[in-house]
């Protein structure tokens, strides 16, 4: 399977975990952003271990501390968007994350020495262009929807998804340097996954201990209806990843950008389900963003 069909698959399941992360992100519960790290790490812990029995991939110490850079980023700015989804819209949230995406293929560009053709190129600036420009178009909260959910109007809002893309920007070059010549696909993902669920018990204990909070003081009954959009998001996010390892090892100049128009799926899902509003900008922002997904088939055809 080439890099673009497993970026599309990375696109799909990515902006449906940024739309379940939403529903699992409620703005009262201040603690939701550990609760989604706690989920997403136990059930990217049950895919490594999977992974090493069923699959066959062995794993070392040494793997794990050879990609702990790329971990950490990654852990850190998802941490960071979990959090930030509580005071803003998602369909201003992801495309503003999703700019990690041209950060990446710069520092590639620049760092790595990583070359496109022209028409790759073409297909690049598009996407690039797509999602930029989502974030200057209408980047302004709509006052009477922002007050019902109880977002915030302000910096602390739109500082959130900066930090993640920042982060996230570095943690996709220092994918697309370790893979392949230091470190080998699955093993690279599977101490991804086992970093990510031993984050997952240091964040439960502080939970528990320090924020005094349990997951399990409701009936089963109730933790389900409560918990399940953050479980959908963990399952749906694992499997993005595991795409999203491959796709870059191939091809990481075009596949980073490429990925990080997933944040047009999720402005899709959130203006249908979540009711969030689309401008005619944002609609002319998707409609480049789509155009330059589809250039990028075109080249690698």
């Amino acid at each position: 399977m080439n890099w673009f069909i497993l970026s599309l698959i990375a696109i799909l399941f990515w902006s449906g975990s940024d739309f379940f992360s939403k529903l699992g992100s409620p703005a009262e519960d201040k603690n939701s952003h550990l609760k989604m790290t706690i989920v997403v790490g136990v059930v990217m812990g049950i895919h490594a271990f999977y992974m090493m029995t069923a699959g066959g991939v062995s794993v070392t110490l040494n793997d794990i501390i050879l990609y702990l850079p790329a971990s950490i980023c990654y852990i850190v700015s998802m941490a960071v968007g979990y959090a930030g989804l509580r005071y803003i819209e998602l369909s201003i949230s992801s495309p503003v994350c999703n700019s990690s995406g041209a950060v990446a293929a710069i520092l590639c560009a620049i760092v790595l020495g990583q070359r496109m053709d022209s028409i790759q190129l073409v297909g690049v600036v598009l996407v690039t262009l797509g999602v930029v420009g989502l974030e200057a178009v209408d980047i302004k909260l709509d006052k009477r929807f922002a007050e019902k959910n109880n977002y915030v109007n302000s910096m602390k809002a739109i500082i959130y998804p900066l930090i993640y893309c920042a982060i996230d920007g570095l943690g996709t070059f220092a994918d697309a340097w370790l893979l392949g010549s230091y470190i080998e696909e699955d093993p690279a993902n599977v101490a991804y996954e086992l970093t990510f669920l031993f984050t997952a018990v240091i964040a439960l204990i502080y939970l528990v201990k320090v924020k005094k909070e349990f997951f399990w003081k409701e009936s089963p009954k109730e933790l389900m209806h409560l918990e399940l959009p953050k479980l959908l998001a963990a399952v749906v996010e694992t499997a993005g990843q595991y795409a999203y390892v491959f796709a870059l090892s191939a091809n990481a100049i075009l596949s980073a950008p490429l990925i990080s128009a997933y944040c047009v799926v999720s402005m899709i899902w959130s203006h249908i389900f979540l009711k969030e509003r689309l401008t005619i900008g944002k609609y002319i922002m998707i409609a480049v963003t789509v155009a330059g997904i589809i250039v990028l088939g075109m080249g690698d055809a």
